[in-house]
């Protein structure tokens, strides 16, 4: 190096271009020219940490919006609340008396239940026959009105009323009919309860009237409501007084009328339900 000048030339008076004396070249310390240096400029290291630090500030606020978002609630073993008209509540009962359910529950429930069966028991056409209508009374009345329930029904089912309807005294229908009298409970809400008492509305279809070819009342469908006082003797409901009114009535279906046989063939071949709420 002692001998070479600023350009890697000899000293004055060399004649040569270049000089006779050796020439130092800075190569690329990799072997391969165009490969990248050893150290990564400074500038692309603080690049990396900003894309770092951005990537981390994502995932944090990413964890964060996840942390906050609210579990959806654990699934429960509970049915679903049924609406008003569903079949609700306990079994119906086990035991009857007279050939009708007894030994309701003391709760609304149990109010509900013994008023539909006894809204069954009291449109049925066992009430046009004196010995079964005094039965069911004496079944589902209460003591302190027993007796007065039973003159009035005796009234309400006069002589009169069986021969108005084409029936025997007796309640039967003449030779070649079925005498149908039938309610269905579609429906019963509490309207007034307390331990010892309640009052129950039941909403009903009934089927009234005489089948055959000579009947000059055909049996026809209408719609009524039931409302029954009930009292708790200390082991079952038992009806205190009853009344009746129309309705609600829905709009008559496109469904074709059944023959008369048709119909005195259901009325004996269906039998009836034991309801409970």
């Amino acid at each position: 190096m002692s001998t070479d000048d600023q350009y890697g030339g000899g000293g004055a008076g060399h004649g040569e271009v270049g000089g006779t004396g050796q020439t130092r070249t800075r190569f690329p310390e990799s072997s391969d020219p165009y490969g990248p240096p050893r150290r990564t400029p400074r500038a692309s290291r603080g690049l990396i940490t900003v894309v770092g630090v951005a990537v981390l500030l994502i995932a944090a606020i990413a964890f964060a919006n996840q942390s906050h978002t609210p579990e959806p609630p654990p699934a429960s073993d509970k049915p679903p609340a049924t609406n008003p008209t569903a079949a609700t509540g306990v079994p119906p009962v086990g035991s009857k008396s007279s050939g009708l359910p007894s030994g309701f529950p003391q709760d609304q429930q149990g109010a509900q239940s013994a008023a539909s069966n006894y809204a069954v028991a009291l449109g049925s056409d066992g009430m046009f026959n004196p010995a079964r209508r005094h039965t069911i009374v004496d079944a589902v009345a209460d003591d302190s009105t027993r007796t007065k329930l039973q003159s009035g029904f005796d009234a309400d089912y006069s002589a009169g009323l069986l021969s108005q309807i084409g029936l025997t005294k007796d309640g039967l229908a003449p030779t070649g009919s079925t005498f149908v009298n039938r309610t269905v409970p579609a429906g019963a809400k509490v309207t007034n309860f307390s331990g010892g008492s309640a009052s129950v509305d039941v909403w009903c279809i009934g089927m009234f009237g005489l089948t055959g070819e000579k009947s000059t009342r055909p049996v026809t469908s209408g719609w009524f409501t039931i409302s029954l006082t009930l009292k708790w003797n200390g082991s079952d409901w038992k009806v205190v007084e009853t009344a009746q009114k129309d309705g609600p009535t829905p709009v008559t279906g496109d469904n074709p009328v059944s023959t008369s046989d048709e119909i005195g063939r259901a009325v004996t071949e269906f039998g009836g339900f034991t309801y409970a709420r």
